[in-house]
């Protein structure tokens, strides 16, 4: 059988969530199951926790560099949340998508907003919601990462966090993991044909019309 390979631009797949409601366990098994997918690895001021690598998890920066890549242009989009900046580097993603990677994103909503400005025809976003509050809690407690007062932020931030679902092109429930994975990929498969994304389509097509 012939494997017919037709030239294709990446996308941006931007998954966003309270924290807690599983957007990074979704992330980390859709990457073990897509080799053509790749993670956007963040810049961030936030101190590391525990059995984080800097360069795979984040790129854990100071706050002085991380304004200075502000300030240069290096970010394609940038954000503080609760009290440390975020960002992502512009070169690796750019360069991804026009290799026909795809750039996985786990960012907040107002990451998303600004690759949304930036670049909208190459963004793909999905909202990940918990099954309860009561879940998401439990979720963030089982971590066991943040102190009592951190995770009552978290709460707090949550709701207005969820009010930014109907911005996203995509909703997903994460009552299940497995399910969720099934559901992301799906959607990863659905855009991959987009014929936008298709740079190769023409010429292929007219190949198979006999027409230069």
């Amino acid at each position: 059988m012939t494997n017919v390979n037709i030239p294709r631009r990446g996308f941006m797949l931007c998954l966003s969530s309270p924290s807690g409601a599983g957007k990074t366990s979704i992330c980390g098994r859709v990457l073990q199951l897509d080799s053509n997918t790749t993670l956007s690895i963040s810049v961030t001021t936030r101190p590391m926790r525990p059995g984080e690598v800097n360069g795979k998890d984040y790129f854990f920066v100071s706050t002085d560099d991380y304004k200075e890549m502000v300030a240069n242009g290096d970010l394609l989009e940038h954000a503080t949340v609760f009290g440390n900046g975020y960002g992502t580097p512009k070169k690796f993603v750019f360069d991804s998508l026009e290799a026909g990677k795809d750039v996985l994103f786990d960012i907040d909503w107002q990451g998303t907003q600004q690759l949304s400005h930036i670049a909208r025809a190459d963004l793909v976003s999905v909202f990940i919601l918990p099954p309860t509050v009561e879940a998401l809690e439990q979720r963030l407690r089982s971590r066991a990462q943040d102190p009592d007062n951190v995770i009552r932020s978290r709460m707090a931030e949550a709701a207005q966090e969820l009010s930014h679902w109907p911005e996203y092109n995509y909703v997903i429930v994460n009552d299940c993991l497995d399910n969720s994975v099934a559901q992301v990929q799906a959607i990863i498969t659905a855009e991959r044909l987009r014929r936008s994304r298709q740079i190769g389509l023409t010429n292929f097509v007219n190949g198979l019309r006999g027409v230069e």
